[in-house]
């Protein structure tokens, strides 16, 4: 991760941002399921039109939610399944889902403000190692949920036909257990006297990384998330670093040697104000691209899709006035 005086040095060197977006030519990219966008570059700011100082800031004041989404690719096949866990067992309340292709639905669970995000099907271009559990690979290893009392979540779970969760005691009055939904990822359920019901305190995101001195600095610095102090996991039995944004919290821990990396199952979305802008101090950062600043055909989203140090996927999006989200916001 590069220094705030390096950032702003090659800044300024770089024509304070855009230049390599702005020489290519319009081309169309898609998601990992299918969307067409535009990665058109004029979408990005023009040589000189933004300071240093504005480059080297964190992308923290441009986030316009008080929370981040999380998303979760599984195997087709398990969509029943993973439905009736989500809904049924976790209690999540189910929205209305997001038509991406003519083929490819995005289902959404609401948690608090944000949003799981579940999508069927695992496209090639990302890798996919769930075994092991939290401790078996880098990149997003678990969710994490909180709900006020065990009584509840054991009666969902027996209801729709899922095994019980088996809590083990924290300290504080804090139960947790650890569960995996029917396409293999891993769950955190923790018991809290005076949480939300519903997991509506939002989600908690662990990552399990390579180095943590540089995961810490690039949620830190780069994304600009709230640094809290660490917390012992009695339960996984690691020290996690946690970084939050509202009512979403990522910890980062480091679980040992084992590299197999998993950068598909799962990852973060953060709603911002100005995707261009995410991209100007990414370019200044040297931060790896996963699809470039484009426009989502038929959504009015402008997103940028960027990579952690373990390849995690952290998904900046635009929502602009025609959007549904705009429209479902402004209804409200």
């Amino acid at each position: 991760m590069k220094t705030a005086t390096a950032i702003l040095a090659a800044a300024a060197l770089l024509g304070l941002t855009g230049c390599a977006a702005a020489q290519k030519p319009s081309r169309v990219v898609s998601t990992p399921e299918g969307a067409l966008m535009d990665a058109d570059p004029d979408l990005a700011y023009a040589p000189g039109e933004l300071t240093p100082e504005q480059i080297a800031a964190s992308t923290r004041d441009l986030m316009t939610m008080e929370a981040m989404n999380v998303f979760r690719r599984f195997p087709r096949e398990a969509t029943d399944q993973m439905v009736a866990f989500y809904t049924e067992a976790l209690g999540l309340r189910s929205l209305r889902p997001i038509q991406l292709t003519a083929s490819q639905q995005m289902l959404l669970l609401g948690v608090g403000r944000a949003q799981i995000k579940l999508s069927a099907g695992q496209p090639g271009n990302r890798t996919y190692s769930l075994e092991g559990g939290p401790k078996g690979g880098k990149g997003i290893r678990f969710f994490t949920l909180t709900y006020p009392d065990r009584a509840t979540v054991l009666e969902r779970f027996s209801a729709a036909g899922f095994a019980a969760p088996q809590f083990v005691d924290q300290g504080g009055g804090i139960e947790a257990a650890l569960v995996e939904d029917p396409g293999g990822f891993p769950l955190e359920i923790v018991i809290k006297p005076g949480a939300s019901p519903n997991g509506n305190d939002g989600v908690g995101v662990g990552i399990n990384v390579s180095n943590l001195e540089e995961s810490r600095a690039f949620y830190r610095e780069f994304v600009g998330l709230d640094e809290l102090p660490t917390v012992q996991d009695k339960l996984l039995g690691v020290t996690k670093y946690p970084y939050r944004n509202g009512e979403t919290t990522i910890y980062l821990y480091d679980a040992g040697d084992n590299d197999k990396a998993d950068t598909g199952s799962a990852g973060v979305q953060y709603v911002v104000s100005d995707a261009a802008m995410v991209e100007a101090k990414r370019s200044a950062r040297g931060i790896k691209v996963l699809t470039p600043l484009n426009k989502l055909r038929g959504f009015d989203l402008t997103t940028v899709w960027l990579a952690d140090p373990d390849g995690v996927t952290n998904y900046y999006a635009q929502v602009g006035p025609n959007s549904r989200t705009a429209r479902s916001a402004a209804s409200q």
